[in-house]
């Protein structure tokens, strides 16, 4: 790894113990950019099945996150014998470079993702999330970290929307989206779009497994998809939602709140967009600009 970081969330060093193997795959969009639908299709691939034997945050673990002992995840993906697919949110900079290594990063439109931020935000209870970071990885180091790392969860829905566009958590999300971008070209970084998932699953499925050298027939796949459609996600939320093994969501099912394209269009005007187009093209600008909102690399 180039870089590290290590925040109330997640620690880039957790990685450090992980022993990879040929055909790794790791999971690694932004936050409410399709983390866990990607996860998903991912497990559909692999197994050829929609069962899954355990949770899919044990099965697919966020592996850089500080809720959960890092020995204890590290020992769950040891003991897996299938391929393996890993969770992070960490950039292509913070990960270990390796060419057996798989990257999947998927983006979406960033007014989106900030509505789904809130709904996100207000679906976790804190009290419950602190628990769990200082039952796993200790308290030392919170009193050292910033302040700027608690949200500010005040405000309507359009302050609170105009907050993340206009603030840091914008700028980390194009970094994010951007460190993978620049290497899109590199044969084993995979760049998927929330549009493109909706508009095409089983057309983005096969793009997929080819990418991950998984061959599944057209008409298989066609079987499969349904098993990660919103809805069918949505109930069984105990076995696909992240983290459903801990204790930090209000409502596991919450977690899978809306899952549409354009959702935007009912906080903010069209009178607002100049407004986030002049900030979106002060942090990016030609065809990933394009990208970030729409999708369709090809």
């Amino acid at each position: 790894m180039t870089e590290t970081v290590n925040n109330f969330l997640y620690n880039s060093a957790r990685w450090d113990g992980f022993h990879i193997r040929d055909g790794d795959i790791v999971i690694a969009p932004p936050g409410k950019c399709g983390t866990t639908w990607t996860q998903r299709i991912v497990s559909l691939l692999v197994f050829d099945s929609p069962d899954l034997y355990a949770p899919m945050a044990r099965i697919s673990p966020w592996l850089d996150m500080n809720t959960r002992s890092v020995d204890a995840v590290l020992a769950d993906l040891e003991a897996q014998t299938h391929r393996r697919f890993v969770k992070s949110h960490l950039d292509y900079t913070l990960l270990p470079h390796d060419d057996r290594l798989t990257y999947i990063c998927s983006g979406r439109d960033p007014r989106d993702v900030a509505i789904s931020w809130m709904h996100h935000m207000d679906n976790v209870n804190m009290d419950n999330l602190v628990a769990e970071r200082i039952g796993a990885v200790g308290a030392e180091d919170l009193a050292d970290m910033s302040a700027d790392e608690v949200p500010d969860l005040s405000g309507g829905p359009a302050d609170r929307f105009w907050r993340w566009i206009e603030g840091d958590d914008f700028v980390n999300f194009v970094a994010h989206l951007r460190s993978f971008w620049d290497h899109r070209d590199l044969s084993n970084v995979v760049m998927l779009h929330y549009a493109d998932l909706q508009a095409d699953l089983v057309g983005q499925m096969q793009y997929l497994a080819g990418r991950l050298g998984i061959e599944r027939s057209r008409a298989r796949l066609e079987e499969l998809a349904p098993f990660a459609s919103f809805d069918e996600m949505k109930s069984a939320a105990a076995v696909t939602a992240p983290n459903g093994d801990q204790t930090f969501w209000r409502s596991t099912s919450d977690f899978f709140h809306n899952g549409t394209t354009g959702q935007w269009r009912s906080l903010i005007s069209e009178d607002d967009v100049p407004r986030y187009e002049k900030r979106l093209h002060e942090l990016a600008d030609g065809d990933f600009a394009r990208w970030l909102e729409r999708g369709s690399l090809g």
